[in-house]
């Protein structure tokens, strides 16, 4: 069966059958490792794409706002000097982003935009019978706004419309005013009160966004904030969400405007993330270095239990590097048989993942799956581990003098 294969590979072969029991262990062992790496970096990427898509499914990647009032300190005093009073920063009010229409125009040309939306957000309160309700009153451009965040795939009830007198309510704000879809509340703001009807409820991801969050019309924002023809905020979608940062520094130096990136406003999450990406890189060295030591640990036995047939081949003309290279087949064939072990092993931990883990409403709590490009650099990687692990043992096993082998 093996005649047509080369001479190390028969021998090679013939040595991993002949100690099956540890080639078996040495094989499953390469397989949980292989399994584990997979695993978690497949884990670990789907809850960090989940954790992602939820931050920004209920944000712009960047956001232009007006530059906030500023309070120069008092002068210095003479000593014994008496200070009347002293300047105190007062509280921010609702200010328009200047010439926004223009700007925005500005914005789209650019070809990392892939939306510019205007916004004019404030506090408010929502009112229906004894209920009230502390909320963000959010105006927008429907059609704009939806470029941004989506906001159509988030509906679970109604359907997305914004028409004058209407409005779009964030689900558990919904639950708290005993509002469904059809019904009126009132929105009642410092400078005006207006009752909407709800059009649709939204799940924006995020259970405090859920809790106080109303889109009206932008013209009905305007005028229950007192902000006639304004706009607060001008929020910006990438085509890549990670050129974000950048493209934010180039326009805090082109326009006189306070302009942050969602890294900006998330930086926490974002170090977090990175923690957990260096956490599953240690992982995977840990894993990979306990590959290697075992199967360097079988071949060096191997290379004891079978120095009596090394020396027969050497004394028969087998060269050198023909002994080394049967050990390295031996650690390439245990590296790569358990890697598509390992790899079976992962996407069946990963099924049964998305099968019995799930959320309150019934779905996966996040997608895993194993991408083609990551099982095929683990393989890669843990056969050549496999070879790397074969090498000290191989040239023992290589400089063995015939004579005292066959002794031995």
């Amino acid at each position: 069966m093996t005649a047509w294969l080369g001479f190390e590979t028969r021998v090679a072969m013939r040595f991993l059958r002949e100690g099956r029991m540890q080639t078996v262990l040495i094989m499953v062992g390469v397989a949980a490792g292989v399994a584990v790496i997979v695993y978690i970096s497949a884990l670990i990427s789907g809850l960090q794409a989940n954790t992602l898509a939820k931050t920004l499914g209920a944000q712009a990647h960047i956001t232009l706002r007006s530059l906030e009032d500023t309070v120069l300190p008092a002068a210095e005093r003479a000593p014994g000097e008496l200070a009347l009073s002293e300047a105190q920063p007062r509280a921010q009010r609702l200010r328009s982003v200047q010439n926004w229409q223009p700007l925005m125009r500005q914005l789209e040309q650019l070809p990392a935009v892939a939306g510019v939306s205007p916004m004019v957000a404030g506090a408010g309160l929502a009112l229906r019978g004894e209920a009230t309700q502390s909320i963000s009153l959010m105006g927008v451009d429907l059609e704009r706004y939806d470029r941004i965040v989506g906001l159509g795939a988030k509906v679970v009830s109604g359907t997305a419309r914004l028409a004058p007198g209407e409005a779009i309510v964030g689900r558990d704000l919904a639950a708290d005013l005993g509002v469904r879809v059809g019904d009126r509340f009132t929105v009642q703001t410092a400078a005006a009160t207006d009752t909407v009807r709800v059009t649709a409820l939204v799940d924006l991801g995020v259970r405090e966004l859920n809790q106080r969050t109303v889109f009206v019309p932008l013209r009905a924002a305007q005028s229950l904030l007192e902000l006639p023809g304004g706009a607060t905020t001008i929020d910006l979608s990438l085509h890549d969400v990670w050129a974000a940062q950048a493209l934010a520094d180039t326009l805090r130096e082109r326009f006189p405007y306070q302009v942050e990136s969602w890294q900006e406003n998330n930086a926490q999450l974002l170090s977090a993330l990175n923690a957990q990406s260096v956490s599953t890189s240690v992982i995977r060295a840990v894993v990979l270095v306990v590959v290697v030591l075992g199967i360097a640990s079988v071949l060096v036995v191997s290379v004891v239990q079978k120095s009596r047939e090394i020396g027969i081949l050497r004394a028969m003309g087998a060269t050198r590097g023909q002994i080394l290279r049967v050990f390295l087949l031996q650690g390439a064939v245990v590296g790569s048989v358990g890697s598509v072990a390992g790899l079976l092993l992962a996407a069946l931990l990963i099924a049964l993942f998305t099968t019995l883990v799930r959320g309150s409403d019934g779905l996966p709590l996040f997608n895993i799956t194993l991408e083609p490009v990551l099982a095929l650099q683990v393989a890669l990687l843990a056969t050549v581990c496999g070879v790397l692990a074969a090498i000290a043992p191989a040239r023992r096993a290589a400089a063995m003098d015939p004579a005292q082998a066959i002794r031995a």
